[in-house]
């Protein structure tokens, strides 16, 4: 008996409800491990780091984690040694993981700087450029009306 007829042979399918509940359980895990751990790893030393997603596999055995490093005057390069940081503890992060949460597996974490902060900070700095300005003005903005009667 055929499953899923009408899905067609190589049809992109989005992740499962389980894989997108078992991500949301581990992201908040690990927001929770990061914020009470002192990590042992020079580079994430007095950084604060944003768990923004948790993809999972479709077996549940491995993680991928989008994150964000915030603090102060933090360059490019800085990002970059603070996601090879996490990438280095992931160990530890896996065992500390296994014990708060209930799963048949502790997934393998793999940790990736999440690049839609800074997107969202360009296409907000689009937003105010004058001549985009001038394309999203309603009529009344146009006409000089005013909304209040």
């Amino acid at each position: 008996m055929k499953r899923h007829a009408d899905n067609k042979k190589g049809a992109a399918t989005g992740p499962s409800q389980r894989q997108l509940r078992a991500g949301e359980l581990i992201r908040h895990a690990l927001v929770e491990i990061l914020r009470e751990e002192e990590l042992q790893d020079e580079a994430l030393h007095n950084v604060s780091v944003t768990v923004s997603e948790v993809r999972m596999s479709p077996d549940l055995k491995h993680a991928v984690c989008f994150v964000e490093p915030l603090g102060a005057g933090l360059t490019g390069e800085d990002t970059t040694e603070v996601i090879k940081g996490l990438n280095r503890v992931s160990k530890f992060l896996r065992g500390r993981l296994g014990r708060n949460i209930d799963m048949k597996f502790t997934p393998d974490l793999k940790f990736i700087h999440d690049e839609s902060f800074g997107t969202a900070a360009y296409m907000d700095k689009l937003f105010l450029d004058p001549r985009v300005q001038q394309d999203t003005r309603t009529l009344s903005d146009v006409l000089g009306e005013d909304d209040e009667d």
